[in-house]
């Protein structure tokens, strides 16, 4: 019999290296130096730096960080692009009463870059 390794969440991330959780807007986001990501709209042009203070979770090879609520750590990152996400559709109808509401929405994004960790 062959004994199969069911993968979890921390195999998976085994092969990134060092990685923390940060937070901003309201929510999570991970970050990996080198890494984009797309984050609720911040102020600041394209090419400045930013700083994120609220980091919740920092692994670095076997070490892991917890904070409780945040560490005494921060990320840096440099703004990429403002951009807009994809437009969203909200439709209310009521049946039987002709009323049908369309309309969309595009949220404002900001791209960045993680600098360092």
């Amino acid at each position: 019999m062959s004994q199969e390794k069911k993968s979890t969440e921390s195999d998976k991330l085994s092969f990134i290296g060092a990685y923390a959780i940060f937070q901003t807007g309201g929510k999570q986001y991970q970050a990996v130096e080198g890494k984009t990501i797309a984050v609720e709209k911040l102020e600041g042009e394209k090419g400045d730096t930013i700083e994120f203070s609220e980091v919740l979770l920092r692994k670095d090879g076997d070490k892991v960080d917890i904070g409780r609520p945040f560490l005494n750590t921060s990320i840096k990152a440099s703004i990429v692009k403002h951009m807009k996400a994809p437009k969203l559709i909200i439709f209310k109808f009521k049946r039987r009463k002709k009323s049908r509401v369309k309309k969309g929405h595009r949220q404002p994004m900001t791209v960045i870059r993680i600098e360092s960790i």
